[in-house]
C-alpha cells in the first residue's frame, strides 16, 4: 500500500477539463431478484422517501453491489461490461448502485450521452436486477454540448423497467438525493435502507473573493442535504419504532476518510497508519489521496448523531479500495469499475478494476453483515494498457 502516487495530477487534469466543460452550467430483493421502480414518472415521492420497492429475499438477506466511476462515453471500453457482467453473475445481487461519474465528458450529443449511460445499465437490466446511481463531478461535464443535465439524465434511467432512481427529495441541494427502505422478509417493517446522495461536482471558483488555492475544490454536500438525512432517518425511525440500520453512498469522499487513514488530522506519516490499521480496522489501498471539498459537510456528525448508518462508501478517486470503522461508522471505498478513466499507471494501470459487495442478513444484529470487494483480476478479464472500446449496445424496447 501507499499514500501517494502521479495520479493526483493526471486528476488535476481532468478536474481542468471538467471545470472547463462546467462553467456554462453552475427487488425488489424477491425470490426472482426483480423489482419495479420505486415510483413511475410523475408520481415520485416529494421527500425522498421510497419504501416497497426493494425487499428481503425468504430467507431475510439481501445483497448490494457497488459499481463506481464507468466514467465513459459512447464507445464504452469492452472490459468495463465484461467486469459489470462477471460480477452480476457471480454474486446475483438483488440491488445495484453505479455511484457516481456514469460518464465521462466525450459524448458530443444528447444521443451519445444515453448511450454512454445505456451501456453501462444494460446489464442489470438484462438480469433483471433492481439499479440506481447517483452522480459525480464528472456526469455534467458535457452537459453544455448535449444540453442534458443530471435532471434529465434522472428522467431518462427511470424509463427503465428495474431502475428505482425517483427525481429525488425536493428543494434541496443536488439531483435525487433519496432513500430506498428495504423491506423486511415478512413485509412488516423497513429492515434495511440505502441513501442515495448527490455530493455535487466542484468547487465554485470563489467564495466571498477568496479562491480555492491550496484547498481541494471538488464539491461537498450541503446543510439542507444533511438536516434532510436527518429528518428523513427520525421520521423512518418513527414509522417503524426503531432505529433503521443503513448504507449511505455518495460519490465523493468525506473528511473522516482520509482522518481514519491516519487515525488523526495534523500528522500523515507510515507510522500514523500504522497505528490507523490496528485502531480502524483498516483494509485496502490507498494509492491517492482523499479528494474530498474545501469544507467539512458535518454528515459524519450527523451520522453518530443518529446511530443508524453503518457504512458510507464513495468512489471519485479511482485507486483507492480501503474500508475501517471510523468510531462505529465504517468508511470505505468501491475502486473504480470503468476502464476508461485514469488507474494505476503503467503496467499496473487496471489492476484495481472492480466492485464492492455488501451483505445485509436480518438474522444479524445491525442487519449489515459485511463487504468484500471483487477484482476484474479474478474473473480473467484482460488488463492490460490499451483502451478496447466497442460500439454502443443498443437501448431496450421503450427507452429512448
Amino acid at each position: 500500500m501507499t499514500s501517494s502516487s502521479t495520479t493526483p495530477s493526471r486528476r488535476h487534469l481532468l478536474h481542468a477539463s471538467g471545470a472547463v466543460a462546467a462553467a456554462g452550467l453552475v427487488t425488489a430483493g424477491l425470490a426472482s431478484a426483480t423489482a419495479a421502480p420505486a415510483a413511475p414518472s410523475g408520481s415520485a415521492p416529494k421527500d425522498g422517501l421510497v419504501r416497497d420497492a426493494l425487499r428481503m429475499r425468504e430467507g431475510g438477506t439481501f445483497t448490494v453491489v457497488q459499481f463506481n466511476d464507468t466514467q465513459d462515453g459512447p464507445t464504452t471500453d469492452r472490459r468495463t461490461i465484461a467486469l459489470q457482467e462477471a460480477v452480476l453473475d457471480d454474486v446475483q445481487p438483488d440491488m445495484v448502485v453505479i455511484n457516481g461519474d456514469v460518464i465521462d465528458g466525450s459524448p458530443r450529443t444528447a444521443l451519445e450521452a444515453k448511450q454512454a449511460i445505456n451501456n453501462v445499465v444494460r446489464p442489470m437490466e438484462d438480469r433483471g436486477i433492481a439499479w440506481a446511481l447517483t452522480f459525480g463531478n464528472h456526469d455534467e461535464d458535457s452537459s453544455e454540448v448535449t444540453g442534458l443535465d443530471e435532471s434529465d439524465y434522472l428522467d431518462f434511467v427511470r424509463q427503465y423497467a428495474h431502475n428505482v432512481n425517483t427525481a429525488g427529495a425536493r428543494g434541496i441541494t443536488g439531483s435525487g438525493n433519496e432513500v430506498l427502505t428495504v423491506r423486511s422478509a415478512d413485509g412488516r417493517s423497513d429492515a434495511f435502507a440505502l441513501w442515495l446522495l448527490d455530493s455535487g461536482r466542484y468547487a465554485p471558483e470563489q467564495i466571498a473573493g477568496q479562491d480555492f488555492e491550496g484547498y481541494p475544490d471538488w464539491d461537498w454536500l450541503r446543510p439542507d442535504q444533511v438536516q434532510w438525512y436527518l429528518e428523513t432517518s427520525a421520521a423512518l425511525e418513527k414509522k417503524n419504532t426503531a432505529l433503521v440500520p443503513g448504507l449511505v453512498f455518495q460519490h465523493i469522499a468525506l473528511w473522516e476518510h482520509r482522518f481514519m487513514w491516519f487515525a488523526g488530522v495534523d500528522s500523515r506519516t507510515d507510522a500514523d497508519h500504522d497505528r490507523a490499521v490496528q485502531k480502524h480496522s483498516i483494509e485496502g489501498e490507498r494509492n491517492e489521496d482523499e479528494c474530498p471539498g474545501p469544507f467539512n459537510s458535518g454528515m459524519f456528525a450527523a451520522m453518530l448523531q443518529r446511530q443508524d448508518v453503518k457504512g458510507l462508501f464513495v468512489g471519485h478517486d479511482h485507486v483507492n479500495t480501503y474500508v475501517g470503522d471510523y468510531y462505529g461508522i465504517q468508511l470505505g471505498y468501491a475502486p473504480g469499475t470503468g476502464f476508461g478513466p485514469y488507474g494505476l499507471g503503467g503496467e499496473e494501470e487496471n489492476r484495481l478494476r472492480g466492485a464492492r459487495v455488501f451483505h445485509l442478513d436480518e438474522s444479524v444484529e445491525g442487519v449489515y453483515a459485511g463487504t468484500e470487494l471483487r477484482f476484474a483480476a479474478g474473473y480473467g478479464i484482460d488488463l492490460s494498457p490499451s483502451a478496447q472500446p466497442v460500439e454502443p449496445a443498443d437501448f431496450p424496447t421503450g427507452v429512448r
